[in-house]
């Protein structure tokens, strides 16, 4: 059977773009080809100078649960991680440094590389059942790339970025905005809406003032992030993670052995 590659949706209003992944029936998790098509997309909106803010969200009530775990079934060595880890570091860094300001708009869940997405975005608001985490210690055994460590505890801090990896539990939308790390819970009925005022209050502001802030706060994080490849080589070339992808696509625990 095939794999839905899903979609990433791009409308214009005015100075606004929206980017939506559309791949509702697998909590949107990203295909390479979703990840192709959002690349792309940002590469649309680096050409044009009238836009000056770009939403990011999800179709069906999530905003995205990660990378699709089927597609490290073939994943071999710990090269194949970092091959990964790059592509998908290029894109995050992309949406990281684009001149326009960035809205992650978060419905449901926001887990693994959804999380990395939404982390990278300017600002971020919510609906209260959003849940934030990155639980590859219970599913497949991998790892981030130091760049999104990095981007995590610039956002969470140290320890509760380590209660989130180490426990593999969702943080709250409550928890999110007592962090900071979204500026408002709304209400689903009322979640359109407050997007639009954002981006309308957001689009109305000196767009170099905003260019410059966000780049000084990109250089400030990623100042702290080196290579780490050796890290991701490790988790990637382990035994625990391929059994970690046959478990989860398996619908069964994982037998970790540590090795």
């Amino acid at each position: 059977m095939s794999v839905d590659a899903g979609d990433v949706r791009v409308e214009r209003d005015g100075q606004v773009v929206t980017i939506t992944f559309d791949r509702p029936n697998a909590r949107n998790a990203m295909t390479w080809a979703m990840y192709e098509q959002l690349d792309q997309a940002l590469d649309r909106i680096a050409a044009d100078s009238d836009i000056r803010v770009a939403v990011l969200r999800g179709a069906g009530g999530n905003f995205a649960s990660g990378t699709d775990i089927s597609q490290f079934v073939d994943f071999r060595t710990g090269d194949d991680g970092i091959e990964y880890e790059r592509r998908l570091e290029a894109i995050v860094a992309k949406l990281e440094s684009s001149r326009v300001a960035t809205i992650a708009a978060i419905e449901g869940y926001a887990l693994g590389g959804g999380l990395a997405l939404a982390t990278v975005c300017d600002l971020r608001i919510c609906t209260p059942g959003a849940r934030f985490g990155v639980p590859v210690a219970k599913t497949v055994g991998n790892c981030l790339s130091l760049p999104n460590y990095a981007r995590l505890v610039a956002s969470l801090g140290v320890s509760r970025t380590k209660a989130m990896l180490f426990t593999a539990e969702s943080m709250s939308a409550e928890e999110a905005k007592e962090l900071g790390f979204v500026v408002s819970i709304v209400e689903p009925q009322a979640f359109d809406g407050a997007i639009a005022a954002l981006c309308a209050r957001v689009a109305s502001h000196a767009p170099i003032t905003l260019q410059v802030t966000k780049e000084a706060m990109r250089r400030i994080v990623s100042s702290s992030a080196a290579q780490g490849s050796d890290l991701v080589q490790r988790a990637y070339a382990s035994s625990d993670f391929r059994e970690g992808v046959a478990a989860f696509l398996e619908k069964r625990p994982a037998r970790w052995e540590g090795r």
